[in-house]
């Protein structure tokens, strides 16, 4: 497939590639490789991915020929919720991206110029959350060479990268372990596959509770209410019968499409999301 970003000379600058732990990332990572020798590779890793998301990010090193590096936040999670008061961040306020991701990014890059390569695709209607700084432009060549889905497990297969792992138990997208982004079908899945990390999302729940906050994960219910086993296999009997009408409109599907639907029930999770954390 020809590459029209490969003909079109950006400028000077330097030329950055976040890694999220995701597939989209991933793919644009390979893609980009030959096509921009000097690319950089970062990842901000906000203490709180999954465990999966880890082992990926391990992967690509040796494909790229070169290592990725890694910021941490300058203040942690828990001191940023302490300065918001303990108000969890949701889509509605999403300092986690803010001071987790794009700070560290905006604090890696300083002043240079940089093009910033972000992978969404062709198929793609979504804008997401990037950083607007004016000496950073962002640069989408999956969406300017008309690449869709298909295409990135295409680049993943081939060259032996593969889906990340946490999509085999049913996780859409990579991310802290308690985004909420989730769908209520995916923390019923962390609840199953890591009780450790939804206990400590529960955790957050009830300290902002305790300091007169009343903010949850989830829009319409807390963890405590949505882990009942009676609410965890109404949520479950919902993903199936939306994955049989799935079925019975257009054949089978491939689990990377399967995970990625939605359900009524977790309607209010359909958002952007944070391109910087889940591509």
């Amino acid at each position: 497939m020809s590459c029209s970003l490969a003909l079109r000379p950006l400028g000077a600058g330097r030329h950055i590639l976040s890694l999220s732990g995701g597939k989209d990332s991933a793919a644009l990572a390979v893609y980009m490789r030959d096509r921009v020798p000097e690319m950089e590779y970062i990842f901000h890793d906000t203490e709180k991915e999954l465990p999966e998301t880890y082992e990926y990010l391990g992967r690509p090193e040796a494909i790229l020929g070169k290592p990725i590096a890694r910021t941490s936040p300058t203040d942690s999670f828990d001191h940023w919720l302490s300065v918001y008061g303990g108000m969890l961040p949701s889509n509605h306020r999403r300092w986690c991206t803010r001071m987790l991701k794009l700070k560290p990014f905006e604090n890696y890059v300083g002043d240079d110029p940089v093009f910033n390569y972000v992978g969404l695709r062709a198929d793609e209607a979504r804008t997401g959350y990037i950083s607007t700084k004016a000496n950073i432009t962002a640069v989408y060549p999956f969406r300017e060479d008309g690449l869709v889905l298909a295409d990135i497990h295409r680049i993943l297969e081939e060259s032996g990268l593969g889906m990340p792992t946490y999509t085999e138990w049913g996780r859409s997208r990579s991310g802290c372990y308690f985004c909420f982004y989730q769908q209520k079908i995916e923390w019923v899945r962390l609840k199953e596959k890591y009780p450790d990390l939804y206990e400590r999302a529960k955790e957050y729940e009830a300290a902002s509770l305790k300091q007169g906050v009343d903010f949850t994960w989830c829009a319409s219910e807390s963890l405590a209410e949505l882990e009942r086993p009676e609410r965890m296999a109404a949520i479950k009997a919902n993903r199936a019968a939306y994955e049989e009408r799935q079925r019975q409109k257009r054949g089978n599907r491939s689990l990377a499409e399967t995970i990625g639907g939605l359900v009524a029930d977790d309607a209010q999770d359909k958002e952007d999301g944070c391109l910087i954390c889940s591509l």
